[in-house]
């Protein structure tokens, strides 16, 4: 049987110690270059990746995680049943951020769905077998303890949204509080005098800082907010429509609407057209997403567009980072909204 050459793979291909002789340097060195360690200097960084070009050496997947500790995937955990998961605009937006920021990594991918306390529980024993080296975790929910777990477990994590204002966990989270204000001064400048909102779960904080930011912009009008004109929901279009009916039974006067999401709004544009109320005539509608289907809800939506892809993208390369550097920069993100003006207002 043939043998290798000396310092060459079995399968022929150049190794690390053929690599390390070429620049110069010792193995170790070669191999924190590879993982991207920055405690390489300008010079040796440079001559390691002359010579890796020169011999054409690939680093072996496996054997670089293993040397790293590091498994190369991240699990992407979303505390919801999988309709939510599909029906809501906001987890598609954050999932093509997140894959389109781990396109040029050898970095793979876990989607996970936790609906019961077995589910969290199980998740998190598969977190601590170091199966994944971070977590992402969108729609979190206020007595969730899942976020502290692992980061007791001392996993990287990054969370999309917060569970309160001092949310000790790495986050990034859109201007919530100021987009509702957008929305509710927008209404207010049509002329309209009777505001209403359709509020998400209360045990989420994203939802108390919409109806917050609603509240605001009322008082800042001049305006005292009436409890009779808020309709509770839980982002899903049947709470929306189920709000919305509630809604008009109670304060039939009402004349304009702000959702704190668009799949409320599509809810609660259909109960106002079976309830014979023409948008935006009687009433006007705003959403908060400015998702797809805010363009082709008929009339349009006018919406406060959070960007759904770049928060999923942002709290990836938080993640990379944390994962890459031990923590050393704990992000909490609050990336601005805008309001998309359409014919529904």
């Amino acid at each position: 049987m043939a043998m290798a050459r000396r310092g060459t793979g079995r399968d022929g291909r150049p190794t690390l110690e053929q690599v390390a002789a070429r620049a110069g340097v010792g193995r170790g060195t070669v191999s924190r270059v590879i993982n991207g360690s920055p405690r390489v200097s300008d010079r040796t960084r440079t001559a390691v990746e002359q010579a890796i070009a020169d011999l054409g050496y690939v680093p072996h997947r496996a054997a670089r995680a293993l040397a790293a500790n590091r498994s190369d995937a991240i699990a992407l955990v979303v505390p919801e049943a999988e309709t939510r998961l599909f029906a809501e605009p906001f987890f598609s937006g954050i999932l093509r951020g997140v894959s389109a920021e781990l396109a040029d990594t050898d970095i793979q991918l876990l989607l996970t769905l936790i609906r019961t306390p077995k589910e969290r529980t199980r998740f998190a024993q598969y977190a601590a077998s170091h199966r994944v080296d971070g977590v992402l975790l969108v729609s979190v929910h206020g007595d969730d303890p899942l976020p502290d777990q692992l980061a007791d477990m001392g996993l990287p994590v990054v969370m999309t949204g917060r569970r309160s204002a001092d949310e000790p966990v790495p986050h990034v989270d859109c201007d919530n509080v100021g987009g509702a204000q957008l929305a509710v001064e927008h209404l207010l400048g049509r002329g309209r005098s009777r505001v209403a909102t359709i509020t998400g779960p209360a045990d989420m904080y994203v939802a108390r800082c919409r109806l917050d930011g609603y509240q605001e912009a009322l008082r800042a009008a001049g305006r005292e907010p009436a409890v009779e004109l808020v309709g509770r929901g839980d982002f899903t279009e049947e709470s929306g429509h189920a709000a919305m009916r509630e809604l008009v039974a109670r304060r039939p006067d009402l004349d304009a609407v702000f959702c704190a999401s668009d799949l409320m709004a599509i809810g609660a544009r259909r109960a106002l057209r079976e309830l014979g109320r023409s948008v935006p005539d009687d009433v006007a509608l705003v959403g908060f997403d400015d998702s797809a289907l805010a363009r082709h809800l008929d009339p349009p939506l006018t919406s406060v567009r959070q960007p759904m892809e770049g928060m999923g993208r942002a709290m990836t390369r938080a993640l990379l980072a944390e994962i890459s550097d031990g923590g050393t920069d704990r992000p909490r993100l609050v990336l601005p909204t805008e309001l998309v003006r359409r014919s529904s207002s």
